[in-house]
């Protein structure tokens, strides 16, 4: 209790470490206190033999200049990219690819939000306007 409570206090994380032997951060701490939790988020997604499934869907999302900037997770075998990792209410889509030639597509937190399905060729366009939609 008294790590998170200097946590939230707001001590620098390597001094965190040092106070509290029991803690490990790793990378993705360090990128989170940087303000920059994407930048190790994509790697660490597509090197885990966990997400192999999505592997092909998360190198053409990274791809895209625009949603590479977006936090990306992965949500019950969806790829889930979100506006801004640190709020939990920002704009996100879930993104399933079903086979080569059709993906489905869900705006999370959108009233009556349901999975749409978008052809091959479309969909980063599609995720594109859907994050960007208020």
């Amino acid at each position: 209790m008294e790590a998170v409570a200097a946590w939230r206090e707001g001590i620098p994380l390597e001094e965190l470490e040092e106070r509290f032997e029991f803690t490990e951060l790793d990378e993705f701490v360090g990128a989170l206190e940087r303000g920059d939790p994407t930048s190790s988020q994509w790697p660490e997604l597509l090197s885990s033999d966990f997400n192999r499934r999505q592997w092909n869907l998360l190198r053409r999302l990274r791809a895209d200049e625009v949603l590479r900037d977006m936090f990306p997770t992965i949500s019950h075998g969806a790829v889930r990219l979100c506006v801004d990792a640190m709020d939990g209410r920002s704009r996100q889509v879930l993104v399933d690819e079903v086979n080569g030639e059709l993906y489905e597509v869900m705006r999370v937190g959108v009233p009556g939000a349901s999975w749409v399905e978008v052809p091959a060729g479309d969909p980063i366009a599609y995720l594109r306007a859907a994050l960007n939609e208020e």
